[in-house]
């Protein structure tokens, strides 16, 4: 992707600095979002173009892999002799780790080397995708997917917070975090067409193939590039809390997997989350009483982290209900081929890089929070006119056009939220923060289609199922846009202002 290079930018000696940052124990809310008159956008030069790439490129090939084998499912089933029940566990099996690890690796990478676990994610990642595509059963081929779960949870926080320490706060990580948000709304579309078209030319296990060549790309370049980070101290882990959040989130993500698939009725998934909930809760009381904390509970009472997470929360797990929604639609209603499905939610791919190009465009001018709260408005409203579906040919162009302009605006509420949540968070605290935002991000994915998805899947009528699923989602975008607006204060400080 191009990336503008206008001809002013910050200098190193400018950018805010981890001393002059608010911590945890002296402010417990976030500073509002940086003056917004005047500010330049960023020259990258070449080496940051490198180490955008590099970071970008990882991020891409981790939400590839969250929809290229969607497609190839029934294929691989039947060449391994998986019966479609079994099924379920190909994208169980990556997801439990991916979400289940977030936090933890998120905050190893702070006390012990961000790069360093960077480096051993990718390279788990691309073994085990080889693995996956030479798969001989369906152990072997599980084993495969949850290493690359495992892999993805080391990339994805390590990979944000290398990329908000390597660009300074303001128009550099604007810029860098709206190319890193387009790329990952993009790899998950992309992996939904080109799962299909890989599927029919080499098969499924080119899926798998794709993945492990992207880590092969990307993981020579890492090491020379990317500078190693982590705190200047060496705080002793908390073992008890990283025992609990993890396993609250293992079982959380089980439970609404499994949920999206077979429903709420099953015993498995009603242990599973209700294990879920006491952890978690058990996290908290840990978290509350220990001197070196997994999580500091100073930092979730800043708005910018509680609020910030919530509106991405709503927007990844509404949108995902979305595109889950109008799949069957098109699909079961409208009669459209897989191929033709993949067309629509092409459109929605191409104007989400052109959304990743203005949005750090619009967050400069109007600042983070008031981009994520009309975000998500526009999210929510767009949605609404999804009601007027029918079962006529136009209906096509309807979908195609409210889905693109609501992933637009979805774009704009995933960047804005991730940099209204780390506004003001010290360097040494950047992975922990980056670990909220992707842990934000995956139970977001994970929660929409099981607690709204499964109205549609389990109605008599398919088509009032899905009206009802679009109606319910668009409230609650807007319902949250209010929410977010209010908890944020936009609108009742001046810009440059900041917050006692």
């Amino acid at each position: 992707m191009a990336i503008d290079t206008p001809s002013t930018a910050p200098t190193p000696s400018t950018a805010p600095t981890p001393s002059t940052a608010p911590t945890p124990s002296t402010a417990p809310t976030a500073p509002t979002d940086p003056p917004v008159a005047g500010r330049a956008a960023p020259r990258l030069t070449p080496r940051d173009r490198l180490v955008l790439f590099v970071l970008c490129a990882a991020q891409f090939m981790v939400a590839l892999d969250f929809s290229v084998l969607n497609v190839a499912l029934p294929v691989l089933g039947a060449d391994l002799g998986m019966s479609p029940s079994a099924l379920q566990w190909a994208v169980t099996a990556f997801a439990l780790p991916s979400g289940g690890f977030l936090l933890l690796f998120g905050r190893t990478g702070d006390l012990y080397g961000r790069r360093r676990l960077f480096l051993a994610g990718l390279a788990l990642f691309g073994a085990a995708s080889v693995l996956a595509t030479f798969a001989w059963d369906p152990a072997s081929f599980l084993a495969g997917r949850a290493l690359q779960g495992l892999g993805a949870a080391a990339i994805v926080p390590t990979g944000m917070s290398l990329l908000t320490t390597t660009f300074p706060e303001g128009p550099a990580r604007d810029r860098a975090l709206g190319i890193s948000g387009t790329l990952l709304s993009l790899g998950f579309t992309v992996g939904m067409v080109a799962g299909g078209v890989l599927t029919d030319l080499l098969g499924w296990r080119s899926t798998m193939g794709l993945l492990a060549l992207f880590a092969l790309i990307v993981l020579p370049l890492a090491p020379g590039l990317l500078p190693e980070s982590r705190t200047p101290e060496r705080p002793r882990l908390d073992v008890p809390g990283a025992i609990t959040v993890t396993g609250g989130l293992l079982a959380l993500i089980y439970a609404l997997s499994t949920a999206a698939e077979h429903g709420f009725g099953r015993t498995d998934v009603l242990v599973t989350l209700a294990a879920g909930l006491l952890l978690l809760t058990a996290f908290a009381v840990v978290e509350s009483r220990t001197d070196q904390p997994l999580v500091s509970l100073p930092m979730l009472r800043r708005r910018t982290v509680a609020w910030g997470n919530l509106g991405g929360l709503v927007t990844f797990s509404m949108m995902s209900t979305v595109v889950f929604v109008l799949t069957l639609y098109l699909q079961e209603i409208l009669r459209l081929t897989a191929f033709e499905t993949g067309l629509v939610f092409g459109v929605q791919g191409v104007l989400s890089v052109v959304a990743g190009a203005y949005a750090p465009r619009v967050i400069g001018r109007v600042g983070a929070r008031r981009t994520l709260v009309a975000s998500l408005a526009g999210q929510g409203a767009i949605g609404l006119s999804l009601l007027a579906l029918g079962e006529g040919g136009w209906s096509v162009v309807l979908a195609t056009a409210a889905v693109s302009l609501a992933s637009m605006c979805h774009l704009g509420a995933i960047i804005s939220y991730g940099l209204t949540v780390t506004s003001g968070v010290p360097d040494e605290e950047q992975g922990l923060a980056t670990g909220l935002v992707t842990s934000t991000q995956q139970v977001g994915i994970t929660v929409g289609i099981p607690l709204l998805g499964v109205l549609a899947t389990t109605a008599t009528d398919l088509a009032s199922g899905v009206h009802t699923v679009l109606l319910l989602d668009a409230v609650i975008v807007l319902a949250a846009a209010v929410l977010v607006a209010v908890g944020l204060r936009v609108g009742r400080t001046r810009s440059g202002t900041v917050e006692p």
